[in-house]
């Protein structure tokens, strides 16, 4: 019995000390890979080793006992603690903050310069046949609402910063002239030879007419000139002649309101100047696109007043 107990006892401690062995090899390597950690040095390839791997690799297991060489555990939010976030839970932009619209630059009722000019682009993209008049109505909505539906973007009639980009992509700037096609541009100072009497005063730079009395301007209204080929005249005139239902014998073509002041040039109402603006011309004639505008003016012009045509 204590030969056979002695016997499992010198087998039992052989064994011990061939685990044991291993045990603190183990453990000589992860003090190894600790103070690697720790010092903050790195393995260098093998001088010998032509792939450039490093000669040991130690894996080193999360738990300070832990030497069974086992993959590290994948760590959960819940090992992460508090105010951790992993890859896959990483804060993403909410959907009312990604949905937040443009802003809205002009809309209905708005007015001035730069709605002008937006309605100026719509014609040459030909969204907008009307205008421009620097007025945001109902036509410039819809025009805006067309144009937007085209390109995918939401149908709102209001020109937000999307829609304005995008029709700046498209269009050039436009020139003074597109911008006052249909007329309502500012009147440049009157020429000093309208400052006295009953004067029909007429600028060519601003193409402007003011029926001024006395030097005081009592209206003021959009006119067309003649083309390069047919000239307005300019200077200083009377009217001659009025002639309410005239029409051309020369063009065959109708003139009301006409007042001549020079030959078979008048200061007259133009259907084709109230429908197409500056895109045409006249024939030498001072065409007003207002018709109630001149109806008031020849109801005051007399026969002798003054007629001045300047640049």
């Amino acid at each position: 019995m204590t030969d056979a107990a002695g016997s499992r006892g010198f087998t039992g401690s052989r064994g011990f000390t061939g685990r044991r062995g291993r045990v603190r090899a183990v453990a000589a390597a992860v003090g190894a890979a600790a103070l690697v950690t720790v010092c903050g040095c790195t393995v260098q390839p093998s001088p010998g080793d032509p792939k450039g791997r490093a000669p040991v690799h130690v894996r080193v297991s999360p738990g300070a006992g832990d030497v069974s060489g086992a993959p590290a555990p994948t760590a959960t939010p819940a090992d992460e603690g508090p105010g951790t976030s992993s890859p896959t839970q990483r804060p993403t932009p909410t959907a009312s903050a990604a949905a937040t619209p443009p802003a809205v630059l002009w809309s209905r009722g708005a007015y001035g310069r730069d709605v002008r000019e937006l309605q100026a682009r719509l014609r040459q993209v030909d969204w907008l046949h009307d205008g421009p008049t620097g007025t945001y109505d109902g036509a410039t909505a819809e025009a805006v609402k067309g144009f937007q539906g085209k390109r995918g973007l939401p149908r709102t009639g209001q020109t937000d910063t999307v829609t304005w980009q995008r029709l700046l992509a498209m269009t050039h700037e436009p020139g003074r002239w597109e911008l006052y096609l249909l007329g309502g541009q500012p009147a440049a100072a009157p020429d000093p030879r309208c400052l006295t009497g009953r004067v029909i005063c007429v600028d060519k730079t601003s193409r402007t007419l003011r029926w001024m009395i006395d030097g005081r301007t009592v209206s003021t209204m959009s006119v067309r000139f003649g083309s390069q080929y047919t000239p307005t005249r300019e200077g200083v005139f009377q009217v001659y002649w009025k002639s309410r239902h005239h029409v051309s014998t020369l063009y065959d073509s109708p003139m009301p309101y006409a007042m001549f002041f020079s030959g078979g040039q008048a200061v007259h109402y133009s259907s084709d100047f109230a429908m197409r603006g500056y895109a045409g011309a006249s024939h030498g004639c001072v065409n007003v696109r207002d018709e109630g505008a001149i109806a008031k003016l020849f109801a005051q012009v007399r026969n002798g007043d003054k007629v001045v045509v300047s640049w």
